[in-house]
This record gives structure tokens, C-alpha cells and sequence, in this order.
């Protein structure tokens, strides 16, 4: 646990009791503040009370007469689609409102150990980056922690070590509200449509995630410039014409040849380009948990991000032939009589489905849940490689007008869908979960979908023919 300094012997109010809220409450106790607890939820505030925390109504005006803060959990509205009545009551009292993460920051600059951060955000790809940063550095005998939207909250972690590299996947729900942003190394994946209703539409979308570069001033920023957003984010931080320093544009679709510093695919290989030349290139088709153009632009953000903190290629290469991917996104979990099932439960966008169905040719697809904006309409393109649609959740019927004469069965649940589909695959194909959707009308996470699918799939390859 990293304790948070500065509100020794004052009150804090904290806003939301799930992970990283309850882990905030403890790392102001460590350090001598009071935390004043509040959750919609009444297990939740029991949870914190069993810990020993008060417990009071944040939405009410008596708490905020000796409150200066209130730190509030990613998951709380606070201006779309409408605030949470506890931060109207702060805001009216005068309180400052920050979050974890910015907590973090400000703890992290209160620390004497020399620690670099690196901090990756975007729409889809920023958990295997994370995880694909945090390997490299492993691999090569960095010690290295990682944390925020993936593995522990960010003051659950331990404290930070000389010489230490913390590596953070972090949503706009976290950068939204900090009031400390300071990395080392910023990371910008791509922006696709997400989170609407909580960012008032796409621009505010874009506001929440440019905080994390405008905010913090990073020593080297990482852009992926496949889409106009990072295009456009890149030119605003390029210093040198000539160069770009200190941005490293990286790109899955195309060729980044030119002055600037970049990290591109050209075929199946991951180019660095400095300077005008070639500084270093490396075979992807010896890295399998890679695969997929998605992948290749998570891979060439991690090398650029690696580089950045002083790995040389060769370290990279190797540490890129052994990352073995990541639970929920486009997991192999094994095949039987030639078909493949893979778990893709991280899918919870159309953005990040059609990562999956283009990394196979022909696709049992099991989709559905409580859909986002848009459902699977910008989809339709890759409706060809879907030899079944097996659709489940609250998406469904909506899912199965888009489809049309695709193929597709409306079965419910995932049980179901597996069975249909598990049983009407042929050789060759691959039953693959890659919902385009939030979970949360059957399960409380896309982990709990995803591991109900691998005990379906568990079940199904150990039985006998």
C-alpha cells in the first residue's frame, strides 16, 4: 500500500467503496488522515465499517462543514449523464475533488526513490500493452509493478523502490477527475466510441484522455496514429518539427517513414525508424500471443515505451517471443477435432470485437450482453467470415436486425450459445466469445463472463468422443 500524505489529522471523504475506493480509505489512514466513507450500496458501506471506517452520508450538508476533499472511485458520475449527489454537496461545501490516481501522483512526488512511470490509456489494447510493457521490463530483469485498470489499484501497490518502474493501464474514468497526472512515459492507443454517456459525447471522450499528455508534461510520449484522433494529438506535441521529439508515433496500417522518430509494421515486422533510417526491425511471427493487426499496434507501443526507458532491441525481441498475452483478449484456451475456442470476453465494444473477428477467417461468433451505442452495425464488413451468430444478454434481439440473413440463433445465455455452437462447429473454424458488449446484465464483470466460457470450454475438450 502506498500511504497518501498532506491530510494528516483532517477529514477526507471517500466516494465509492469497491477496489480502488476502499484502498484509497486505507491509504489515507496510513498517514494520519480520517476517512469519511460513503456507497449508494449498503453492503458496500458495511464492508468499509467493518474496517473500521466511518460511515456518513456524503450527499447530505452536515459531513462537508470539516470535509476539504472528496476523492471519488472511477466508476461515479460526475457530470454525465448526470453528478452523483455527494459531489454537488462537495462542490456547494467548497471541497476539492480528486481521485486515486491523483492521490498516486501526489504520493509519488512526496517519495525520495527515483521511480519512472509509465501510464498507457485508449479505447481498445491498453490491458495487453500494460501487461506486454510490464513483461519487457521483466524479461529483461527490470524490476517493475503494475496496476491502475489492470492487476491492483494504484495505492494498492507496493511502495515504490529505487530504480523501480510502475506501469499503469489507466481509462478516462480514472484521468477524468486526477489532479495529478505526472508519467514519465504517456501512451495513446486509439479513441473509438465508449463511455459516451459518461463523457457527453465523443469530444468530452477526447478531453478526458488528452489531460493524461496535456497535464503532466511526460519526458516521452507514445501515439498511435492509425486514427485522426492521434494524428491530431500527435502534432499538438511534437516539439522539433525535424524530429518530433518527444513524440514516438507508432502505427499497425501504416508506413511511418520520414524524419520523425516511429515505430510502424511493415509486413510481419516491427520497424523502428530514427532519424530517417532504419534503427532496428523484429520478426512478430516468433511472438504468437501477438497476432492480429490490433496486436501489432500493442506491440509497437510497448517497444516504443521500452525504448524510451533505455531497453535496446534485442532485450525486446526476446521478451516479445515469450509474453504470453492476456486472460479475456483473444485467449487460445485449446481445440478439439480442428475447431479453436478462444475467450475474447475483454470485448466489450464493436471497436474491440472487430479485432477478433478479423484475426480469424471463419468465426462461430457468441456476442451479446447489455450492448453500447451504435451495437454491432460498424461490424457489418466482417459479417462474411461468420459462419453463425449465437447471441445472448440484453443485446440480442437488436443484434440479431443487425445481422439479417447471417446466420445467427437468439439462445440467451452463454451455456447455451457455447452448447449451439460448440456443436455445430466445423474443422477449421474457431467458437470464439467476443461479446461487443458490457457484461453486466448476466455477470458482474467481462472476467466472470470470460471465465464461465473457458469452464464451458474446459468441460467440452475434456469429454470423450
Amino acid at each position: 500500500m502506498i500511504a497518501v500524505r498532506g491530510y494528516e489529522g483532517r477529514r477526507v471523504g471517500v466516494l465509492g467503496l469497491g477496489r480502488s475506493g476502499l484502498a484509497t480509505a486505507r491509504a489515507l489512514a496510513a498517514a494520519g488522515a480520517t476517512p469519511v466513507c460513503w456507497d449508494d450500496g449498503a453492503a458496500a458501506r458495511d464492508a468499509a465499517a467493518a474496517e473500521g471506517f466511518a460511515v456518513e452520508d456524503l450527499t447530505r450538508e452536515k459531513p462537508w462543514a470539516d470535509t476539504p476533499a472528496l476523492i471519488v472511485s472511477p466508476g461515479v458520475p460526475h457530470l454525465h449523464p448526470a453528478p452523483h449527489p455527494a459531489i454537488l454537496a462537495a462542490c456547494a461545501a467548497g471541497a476539492t475533488l480528486d481521485n486515486d490516481v491523483g492521490l498516486f501522483f501526489r504520493a509519488l512526488g512526496m517519495t525520495d526513490a527515483a521511480v519512472r512511470v509509465v501510464a498507457v490509456t485508449g479505447s481498445n489494447g491498453k490491458s495487453t500493452t500494460t501487461a506486454l510493457i510490464a513483461h519487457l521490463l521483466r524479461s529483461a530483469g527490470r524490476p517493475v509493478q503494475m496496476g491502475g485498470n489492470i492487476g491492483r489499484g494504484v495505492l494498492d501497490l507496493d511502495p515504490p523502490a529505487d530504480g523501480e518502474t510502475i506501469v499503469l493501464e489507466l481509462s478516462s474514468y480514472q484521468i477524468d477527475l486526477a489532479r495529478a497526472l505526472a508519467p514519465d512515459v504517456a501512451v495513446f492507443l486509439n479513441l473509438s466510441p465508449d463511455h459516451l454517456d459518461r463523457h457527453g459525447g465523443m469530444g468530452g471522450y477526447f478531453a478526458a484522455k488528452r489531460r493524461l499528455f496535456d497535464l503532466g508534461a511526460a519526458a516521452r510520449f507514445v501515439i498511435g496514429v492509425d486514427e485522426p484522433y492521434g494524428r491530431f494529438l500527435a502534432a499538438t506535441l511534437r516539439d522539433d518539427p525535424e524530429t518530433g521529439a518527444p513524440v514516438t508515433e507508432i502505427a499497425a496500417s501504416a508506413k511511418l517513414k520520414g524524419q520523425r522518430a516511429a515505430v510502424f509494421m511493415n509486413k510481419a515486422f516491427l520497424t523502428e525508424w530514427r532519424g530517417g533510417a532504419q534503427a532496428a526491425a523484429l520478426d512478430l511471427r516468433a511472438a504468437p500471443a501477438l497476432i492480429g493487426a490490433h496486436n501489432h499496434q500493442n506491440a509497437c507501443a510497448a517497444y516504443a515505451a521500452a525504448r524510451a526507458l533505455g531497453l535496446g532491441p534485442k532485450a525486446i525481441e526476446a521478451g516479445l517471443a515469450t509474453f504470453p498475452g492476456l486472460a479475456h483478449r483473444l485467449q487460445r484456451l485449446g481445440e478439439k477435432d480442428g475447431v479453436l475456442f478462444v475467450n475474447d470476453s475483454k470485448a466489450t465494444n464493436a471497436d474491440a470485437a472487430e479485432k477478433a473477428l478479423t484475426a480469424f477467417e471463419r468465426v462461430r461468433w457468441i456476442a451479446g450482453g447489455r450492448p453500447k451505442e451504435g451495437g454491432i452495425e460498424p461490424l457489418r464488413p466482417h459479417f462474411g467470415r461468420v459462419a453463425k451468430a449465437y447471441l445472448i444478454g440484453e443485446a440480442a434481439a437488436a443484434f440479431a436486425a443487425t445481422l439479417g440473413a447471417t446466420p445467427h440463433a437468439l439462445c440467451g445465455d452463454l451455456a447455451t450459445a457455447f452448447a449451439q455452437a460448440a456443436a455445430e462447429a466445423e474443422p477449421g473454424e474457431a467458437v470464439l466469445l467476443s461479446p461487443a458488449c458490457a457484461s453486466f446484465d448476466q455477470f458482474e464483470s467481462f472476467e466472470r463472463r470470460g471465465e464461465a466460457f473457458a469452464a464451458l470450454v474446459a468441460a467440452h475438450i475434456g469429454e470423450r468422443p
